[in-house]
């Protein structure tokens, strides 16, 4: 009789030693005090503005907009494309995809100048499964030109283009059901990855992340940056010529990042969840608001960064961000479930 004691105390001791993780590690004893050193310039009506790309030479965005239900039914989660105009300051923003005959809920999206036009590829999350949807942008008008799909896609959340052949994705799960995705999202089993295609065909490049969210390409000093939202860190890569990945080192950030926009001077732009479990509870319709937090890393090379907290917020003025753009002085930004964004002013 003893020993069985024995064995339940110590079963006992590792639950309340994993419930001790999940609070610990995702954020939920965190105090959120609201700061911004700023102000709220728009307050624009879009569902789910869960990823902005930005044009500085063209002054425009494209934004990818889900109206998010986070149920099984997927075929309720429906979106699309939005160009918003940056120059005149009345940020009009127009649908791209309504004519889109596919069902498209869009998440990450990517963007590249190419001559005169933007190729742009969304991710995409329908009934029939998961792909890449590939576009041609030629000022406001935009053309689908093919849908890319292969079984690596297990569950892709964001993607940066390289080249016009060449992609990274991010799958932010490795498990898509069952006991392995509860661990990897309260447990924080790291077996999510990055898949690179060359023009021809998909292979991992990286795994044993937590999470993996966000990617962005630094062209100027070859560098690839992933999220890990589950970790509260981005990892860092140097890029190779095959586009095999050779890891740095981790960026510890404190707060779940989402999506990775890289300005011009290099500094990377993210939006944030500082309290997962909140934030959870909030995609599950259980609360009404969650938090955000918009934070600016100034990488300078390996173990030399500095960061600086933008915004945060409890969640009354936006809930649940993922994304954060620069323009100038202004900073464009987005959020996973909210009905509207806002486009502040540093």
């Amino acid at each position: 009789m003893r020993h069985w004691k024995k064995i339940g105390l110590i079963l006992l001791f590792i639950f309340l030693g994993f419930i001790i993780h999940i609070f610990l590690s995702t954020g939920f004893f965190r105090k959120i005090e609201n700061h911004f050193e700023g102000e709220i310039v728009k307050t624009i009506t879009l569902p789910g503005a869960e990823d902005i790309m930005v044009s500085l030479k063209d002054s425009f965005a494209i934004i990818s907009s889900t109206k998010r239900s986070f149920s099984k039914l997927r075929d309720k989660d429906t979106g699309g494309l939005f160009y918003m105009e940056l120059k005149s300051g009345d940020f009009k923003v127009t649908p791209l995809t309504s004519s889109f005959e596919k069902l498209f809920a869009p998440h990450g999206i990517s963007m590249i100048e190419k001559g005169e036009s933007y190729k742009i590829m969304a991710i995409n999350h329908s009934p029939q499964g998961h792909s890449i949807e590939v576009f041609n942008l030629n000022g406001a008008n935009l053309t689908f030109k093919k849908t890319l799909t292969d079984p690596s896609m297990i569950s892709p959340n964001d993607l940066v283009i390289i080249d016009d052949d060449k992609f990274y994705f991010t799958n932010d799960h490795g498990y898509t059901k069952g006991i392995g995705k509860f661990f990897e999202e309260y447990g924080g089993l790291a077996v999510s990855n990055v898949v690179y295609f060359d023009g021809k065909n998909y292979k991992e490049v990286a795994s044993g992340i937590a999470y993996a969210n966000g990617i962005n390409f630094d062209r100027k000093r070859n560098l690839l940056f992933v999220a890990s939202v589950r970790e509260f860190i981005i990892k860092v890569y140097s890029v190779n010529k095959d586009g095999s990945l050779d890891f740095i080192e981790n960026i510890k950030c404190g707060t779940g990042i989402d999506n990775i926009d890289i300005d011009k001077e290099g500094n990377l732009w993210m939006g944030a969840h500082p309290n997962l479990l909140t934030f959870a509870a909030y995609a599950q319709k259980k609360k009404e608001i969650s938090p955000s937090e918009i934070i600016k890393v100034n990488y300078k090379g390996k173990g030399d960064y500095s960061i600086e907290k933008i915004f945060l917020d409890d969640g009354n003025r936006m809930s649940g961000s993922s994304v954060a753009v620069p323009f100038g002085d202004l900073i464009i930004t987005g959020n996973v479930m909210d009905d509207k964004f806002l486009i502040l002013k540093k």
